[in-house]
């Protein structure tokens, strides 16, 4: 359970190898942090010695986003096993080539799973824990790029947006349980992910998406934008019309 100082005793991070919630993660992690779990689909590339130090418990589980009929039972077997969970951060995801998708439409529907319905399956399992403890706090890592979906992605987009309306809704109807929803909503991130993509305007790091994320949950913020200035961008940008949207140099 969180202390007086709001800092976690467990933490879960869902997707172990991202760079983001792993950020999010060192931007978490305290002295009254007693259990990290890194879960993953390949454990072995993990990493927890990374998280290593006296009085923290670093456990490594198999977790496959794709295997939604898994995640119910996989949040039950956390919360027997290590307690209350404070904050779970969802971080897995596809982003994958919109050019491959074009010619591919299963492996569209593979990455729009992943991404959507591993989403929702897994934020549904660890929200039912969450609201049995009563407390917790549920991560879940958006994208600007399901505010408004431009044609480069529109697959990766549009998952995006599912998600991002689904975790606005279990946010609000957890009012009131003790179990919040953080919605984060970074811009271009220089990462594993983007390496060798072109860079969009506004364009930030794992470490200054952590830093603004952490910041919005100690302040009880719903959706934390990362960095801030994209919401004002996007403000105009929803509602310019697409002719011109299409033309715009969005990376």
């Amino acid at each position: 359970m969180q202390n007086a100082l709001d800092e976690a005793q467990t933490i879960v991070l869902l997707g172990g190898t991202s760079e983001i919630g792993r950020a999010i993660v060192d931007e978490l992690v305290s002295s009254s942090t007693r259990t990290l779990v890194l879960a993953c689909r390949r454990p072995d590339e993990a990493g927890a010695e990374r998280f290593a130090r006296d009085g923290l418990n670093v456990v490594v589980e198999p977790f496959d986003a794709a295997a939604t009929e898994t995640h119910e039972g996989f949040a039950r077997r956390l919360a027997a096993e290590h307690g209350d969970l404070d904050v779970v951060v969802l971080a897995f995801g596809v982003l994958g080539e919109q050019t491959e998708f074009d010619d591919d439409p299963g492996a569209a529907a593979a990455a729009v799973h992943v991404n959507y319905t591993g989403g929702v399956a897994a934020s549904l399992a660890f929200a039912g824990v969450m609201r049995r403890q009563g407390h917790g706090r549920l991560v879940v890592l958006s994208s600007v790029a399901g505010e408004r979906v431009r044609a480069a992605n529109f697959v990766y987009g549009s998952s995006k947006a599912g998600l991002d309306a689904f975790a606005q809704g279990l946010g609000d109807s957890l009012a009131g349980t003790g179990v919040q929803v953080t919605v984060v909503r970074p811009g271009f991130v220089h990462s594993r992910m983007t390496r060798g993509m072109k860079s969009a305007p506004f364009s930030t790091t794992p470490r200054v998406v952590a830093e603004l994320t952490v910041a919005g949950m100690r302040k009880g913020k719903h959706t934390v934008w990362t960095p801030g200035i994209l919401r004002y961008v996007f403000s105009v940008l929803r509602h310019v019309p697409r002719p011109i949207f299409r033309r715009l140099p969005l990376g």
